[in-house]
């Protein structure tokens, strides 16, 4: 599933929306990412075209299946991430950030021990 990085983005901001807000519209994509209302039509209208996105009749937005797995793996490869940079002393804000630049390339292996040290990081600290 070869999908571009800005498309990644895109799927990861409606559903982090979704999540926050209960619903999502275009414009709702332009204010989180801050790019132009023309740039995110187009980028949606390519989305919905390969099948990622859905809009309805009201112009709510959705992900179909297919593009809400690709935005669930990114957005959880944001999250821990940035936990992983904020355990090492990064803000969060610089954390967050970083997390976005790292979590389209990091690969599989490293994010994979990554998540396992913070995942075993966090059981420590619930003990």
């Amino acid at each position: 599933m070869q999908i571009h990085e800005s498309a990644e983005d895109y799927l990861e901001a409606i559903l982090m929306l979704k999540e926050q807000k209960g619903v999502v519209r275009s414009i709702d994509v332009v204010n989180e990412l801050g790019y132009s209302k023309p740039s995110i039509s187009v980028a949606m209208k390519h989305l919905r075209e390969n099948g990622y996105v859905l809009m309805d009749d009201e112009g709510y937005l959705s992900l179909t299946n297919k593009g809400y797995v690709i935005a669930r793996r990114v957005y959880d490869r944001h999250q821990i991430l940035t936990k992983a940079l904020m355990a090492l002393g990064v803000s969060e804000q610089n954390a967050a950030a970083d997390a976005c630049k790292v979590e389209h390339d990091l690969s599989e292996e490293s994010f994979d021990k990554i998540r396992a040290h913070i995942l075993a990081h966090e059981k420590d600290i619930s003990k």
